[in-house]
């Protein structure tokens, strides 16, 4: 067995809150860049460059690329060969959490109860998955989760007779009713299969993978090369505004689902799409 001792984790987390809240990805950088120059809406394409600037400026002075800081989602894919040792995973986790937005100086928008609405001023605690895997390493998924994309995604458990053309038409109803309210140009992550809290875990999961990839899955790859023609051709624009880029990529994860279901999980993430993963 392999021992890792659960304060790098709490480390690393701290260290991934801040850095995925002051610097945008390689993937959706070259994703704006790219839309900056075949954007044919004047104004489209002057927000994308307005997008692009902004993001410089968070990077060299160190601030947030956005207000909104998030709620912070983590994967954890634990080796069934590593020994936990130094304390409680969870804990570990939420620990850094905790100092990496107090020494970020990132806002803290958790509320402890989601009726009461009482901030608990630290940003914890944050939504955890765990899944043990084969190996002796820990990799480490962060993504710092703000609402205004969040409250744009929807859940539907459709009739396995309304088939592929039933999952696209509720994908792009869910984008065209986003609209300009999570900050587009969007990322849209899917979920197709299993339960309904399953179809949600994977359009959730699928926001982390490469926008630049593309699904192993021939018929998913081909699925995610159509809608994103297609919720671009909505219109919609870089935030709202009208253009080409209403979105920059959509991920699709799928699932093993039951003979009388299936579930679609779309989950919308704004331009920033903030993520990052570590291998210890």
């Amino acid at each position: 067995m392999r021992e890792i001792d659960v304060k790098q984790i709490r480390d690393e987390v701290a260290r991934m809150c801040i850095e995925t809240n002051y610097f945008i990805g390689e993937d959706i950088k070259s994703a704006l860049e790219k839309s900056a120059q075949i954007e044919t809406s004047p104004i489209g394409r002057a927000i994308v460059k307005d997008i692009l600037t902004n993001s410089e400026i968070a990077c060299s002075k160190e601030v947030p690329i956005c207000q909104d800081t998030g709620l912070t989602v983590v994967f954890l894919e634990v080796g069934q060969g590593v020994s936990l040792v130094g304390g409680d995973l969870k804990e570990a986790v939420n620990e850094g959490i905790r100092r990496g937005y107090q020494s970020g100086y990132l806002r803290k928008s958790v509320v402890e109860d989601p009726l009461l609405r009482v901030n608990t001023k630290d940003n914890t605690p944050g939504v955890i998955y765990i899944d043990i895997v084969p190996g002796d390493q820990i990799t480490i998924k962060l993504a710092p989760k703000g609402f205004g994309s969040e409250n744009m995604s929807r859940t539907k458990m459709l009739k396995p007779s309304e088939g592929i053309e039933g999952v696209k038409a509720f994908i792009l109803e869910t984008v065209r009713l986003a609209g300009p309210n999570p900050c587009p140009p969007i990322v849209v992550g899917v979920g197709i299969g299993g339960t309904i809290d399953k179809a949600t875990q994977l359009a959730k999961y699928a926001l982390f993978r490469d926008i630049r990839s593309s699904s192993q899955r021939d018929h998913i790859k081909k699925l995610e090369e159509e809608l994103l023609l297609e919720i671009n051709a909505l219109g919609i624009g870089p935030q709202g505004l009208g253009g080409d880029t209403t979105a920059l990529g959509i991920n699709i994860e799928v699932f093993p689902t039951h003979i009388a279901g299936l579930p679609v999980a779309v989950n919308i993430n704004c331009h920033a799409t903030r993520h990052q993963q570590v291998t210890l």
